[in-house]
């Protein structure tokens, strides 16, 4: 069952296993105000068990660009077209988010973002691979964040 996400009243449903859900939650609910305030798009996010489409997705392409597997369970996760991309979600109990923006078009923008909720640690398999800048957020505190261009087709 879907659940849409209230970026105006923060709620932790969903994400209770996480070590910090506060943080978690705050950094879905930031995607979530992005997409309503730019695209008017409402971010419905579903357990990771009954998205296995995405997950897979999001997996494949971290694995074939990159040789990423990442080691933490993924909790919920969404997909959806706005303005000729489709977007791919996971959100990971470690706090880690992750999300693939792929334009429809050849030749469009392709890249995999990858966000880390206030204060966890980077993840052992991103560590070495990437540098995180920070962006502070009034709903999830300091976001610490990276990206790559995807190279293959998907």
């Amino acid at each position: 069952m879907p659940y849409v996400v209230d970026f105006k009243n923060v709620s932790t449903v969903g994400l209770e296993s996480s070590a910090v859900p506060e943080a978690l939650a705050g950094l879905r609910a930031n995607e979530g105000r992005y997409y309503s305030n730019k695209y008017g798009n409402v971010f419905a996010v579903s357990p990771a068990s009954e998205a296995p489409e995405v997950v897979d997705r999001v997996s494949r392409i971290l694995k074939e660009e990159r040789d990423i597997v990442i080691g933490s369970r993924p909790l919920e996760a969404t997909a959806f077209e706005v303005d000729g991309l489709r977007m791919d979600y996971v959100f990971y109990e470690s706090e880690l988010s992750i999300n693939v923006m792929y334009s429809i078009e050849d030749g469009g923008k392709r890249a995999v973002g990858f966000k880390l909720a206030d204060g966890m640690e980077i993840p052992e398999e991103l560590a070495s691979k990437f540098k995180f800048a920070r962006q502070k957020s009034k709903l999830a505190g300091v976001i610490r964040g990276s990206y790559f261009v995807i190279k293959g087709e998907y």
